[in-house]
This record gives C-alpha cells, sequence and structure tokens, in this order.
C-alpha cells in the first residue's frame, strides 16, 4: 500500500520550521499501521532534517555551523544570479539533504523523545515551499 500527500509551507527565510505535525497527518491519512514515510522537499535551496525539538538553542547553533560551512557572499562563488545567499543556499542544503525517512508504527510516526521534522530554509528571504510525504505500508 502506497499514499503521497504534498503540502506548502510559507518560510519566514534563512532558519527553521517544524513540519512534525503535517507529516504526521499525513502518515494518519494513509491509514497504514506498520511501515516507512519519506519526507522530501521539492527545492535545492533548502533541506529537510530531523533534529532535536525540545531546545531552540541546538537549531540556533546549528545555523551557527551552517554559516562556516558556506558562508553568504563568497569571493570564490560563481553562482550569485539571485543574490549573495544563493550558493550558500544550495550548498547548505546539499550538506543537510533534501528528504528524511521516519518509521512508523501504530499508525504514528516512531520519532524519538526529542526529535521533529524540520524544513530548514536557507535563504534569507521568505519562500513558498512544497513538501512530499509518500507513505509505504
Amino acid at each position: 500500500m502506497s499514499y503521497q500527500q504534498t503540502f506548502e509551507i510559507r518560510t519566514r527565510g534563512r532558519g527553521t520550521t517544524e513540519i512534525t505535525a503535517e507529516v504526521a497527518r499525513s502518515v494518519r491519512a494513509a491509514g497504514v499501521a506498520t511501515g516507512i514515510a519519506q519526507v522530501f522537499v521539492q527545492h535545492t535551496s533548502c533541506a529537510v532534517m530531523i533534529t532535536e525539538n525540545a531546545d531552540p538553542a541546538v537549531r540556533r547553533d546549528l545555523e551557527t555551523l551552517a554559516r562556516r560551512w558556506a558562508p553568504d557572499a563568497d569571493p570564490a562563488y560563481r553562482h550569485d544570479t539571485e543574490g549573495d545567499d544563493d550558493m550558500a543556499a544550495h550548498a547548505r542544503s546539499l550538506l543537510v539533504g533534501g528528504s528524511v525517512s521516519v518509521p512508523i508504527g501504530g499508525g504514528e510516526l516512531l520519532l524519538g523523545t526529542w526529535q521533529g521534522i524540520y524544513l530548514w530554509e536557507q535563504r534569507t528571504g521568505a519562500q513558498l515551499r512544497r513538501v512530499v510525504v509518500t507513505v509505504l505500508g
């Protein structure tokens, strides 16, 4: 059995937006007791990740690390068509990844106690992002 649903998220610019509830709704709609949920973002300048959901300092510190990994406006970048954050956004997204998979048990996401699913926007301006959830069971 498979089920697929797409939803949109409006970001406020660079930073994280928790999407755990939206993914959980897709899993419930699928009616799968045991399986896997694959979460994929249809963009190359944002990412999807599973990380701590209890202390927002973790996500702020991840942003600090990302600034070190891929700084905006690096003079070595050739790709800057959409601004100083353009290439940095692509690099950061590539390092984090465009999808995650989460096991399903008892019809629910089997995330750990302190885990949440986040869309991590890498562009500095607000964006409309499409997320695809595919449930297999």
